[in-house]
């Protein structure tokens, strides 16, 4: 995924109200902007980081700049949720995640489940579909080691359990974790932060759902899938 045109620099002030932040931009002026992540952003929201940021002139976008990076722990972490369903397009296309290489046919959004959409739908002929959920992750407290969820979600569950259906329905179910940061070498569920998620996430792992975690390289100009790492 290229950054073009390319990102501006800035320090994040606050960020607030879940989709909104305050930075100072490299000139001195001050911005508000959107910030495309209503998660909790555990460690990602520190005031006087290094931040960058896509601009935007759409006729009716209240908002020019949107917050797409920030540097912490020594590191880029993309914070864009948008994100990671393109990059796990391109990871699949790519052939980089070796079990879904044989699909040819690529769908996104596509209603399953109750009231659900899924990421990413693989079909060919002779191959069972293939239900992905793919989910963004840029969580890290110790080092090496990329965490999710980083807060309660309910909603997370519930796709754990749908794609548990799935599989028994006699199809395909994966769950790709795609880690917005390059600092990590192994991922693991976060249980103490949301306990209900990690036990959805074990009976979903006794039902045939696979899981993948997919780590990035990060700059300013470009994220790009780089390999799977351990799920541990």
């Amino acid at each position: 995924m290229l950054f073009d045109p390319p990102l501006v620099e800035g320090r994040l002030i606050s960020r607030y109200k879940r989709f909104l932040f305050d930075a100072e931009l490299e000139d001195g002026s001050i911005i508000t902007g959107n910030c495309p992540n209503t998660g909790s952003m555990l460690g990602l929201t520190t005031p006087g980081s290094r931040i960058f940021m896509s601009l935007h002139d759409k006729p009716g976008r209240k908002y020019a700049h949107q917050f797409e990076m920030i540097e912490a722990d020594g590191t880029l972490v993309g914070v864009n949720t948008g994100m990671p369903n393109r990059i796990a397009e391109e990871a699949i296309l790519s052939g980089l995640i070796p079990s879904l290489a044989p699909y040819p046919i690529l769908a996104r959004e596509k209603r399953y489940g109750v009231n659900s959409r899924i990421d990413i739908l693989l079909t060919g002929e002779g191959l069972p579909a293939a239900y992905v959920e793919v989910k963004n992750v840029h969580f890290c407290r110790t080092p090496g080691l990329a965490e999710f969820p980083d807060t309660k979600t309910e909603r997370g569950a519930k796709h754990l359990v749908e794609l548990g259906d799935m599989v028994e329905a006699g199809h395909r179910a994966v769950m790709l974790y795609v880690i917005q940061r390059g600092d990590c070498s192994a991922f693991r569920i976060c249980a103490d932060l949301d306990p209900a998620y990690a036990r959805a996430f074990e009976l979903a792992r006794t039902r045939g759902v696979e899981a993948y975690a997919l780590d990035c390289a990060v700059s300013q100009s470009q994220i790009t899938a780089k390999s799977l790492i351990p799920v541990v």
